[in-house]
């Protein structure tokens, strides 16, 4: 089985208008909220085999957080610039790139890339808030087979759910 997770980054700051979007940081409740969900997701039980991400600094800034909860090294995080303002399919072209000895593969990026791509594997989100975490199960051997046909979102997660 692969399980792919699309995780949105933290919530970001606007308070610098003379940041280029590309450089803002995360906000406090970015801060908040980044390493509350990779701690959730690490108490699930989840062995991480590999992630990726925008090089946009709030969306790295937020994969930092979970490597360090998953205890992979941050120079291990992959960068890829196509991530940054994708096509939903960019990012599946990524997916299907993904080595065969990968189980668990975590990808940082997007809206409203990653709501679009999180809609094709079953039923609706109109959002996925920032730090949301879905998850897309499929029963296969080899990434190049993952699809719309062999995958399935099986969990949806974010910060609103357990902070009011």
């Amino acid at each position: 089985m692969k399980s792919l997770f699309l995780i949105r980054h933290a919530k970001s700051s606007w308070e610098d208008p003379s940041l280029k979007d590309f450089d803002r940081p995360l906000n406090p409740r970015g801060l908040r909220d980044a390493p509350f969900m990779s701690k959730l997701l690490k108490g699930k039980g989840i062995v991480v085999d590999q992630i990726i991400s925008s090089p946009a600094n709030r969306a790295l800034s937020t994969a930092k957080y979970f490597a360090e909860a998953f205890g992979i090294n941050n120079k291990k995080i992959i960068l890829r610039n196509e991530i940054y303002e994708a096509y939903p399919e960019d990012v599946m072209a990524i997916v299907k790139e993904l080595p065969n000895e990968v189980d668990v593969a975590l990808i940082f990026g997007h809206n409203p890339t990653f709501t679009s791509l999180a809609n094709q594997f079953g039923g609706y989100l109109s959002n996925v808030p920032t730090c949301g975490v879905v998850r897309i199960d499929a029963e296969i051997d080899k990434w190049a087979d993952f699809s719309i046909d062999t995958a399935q979102r099986t969990a949806f997660h974010y910060p609103k759910q357990y902070f009011s």
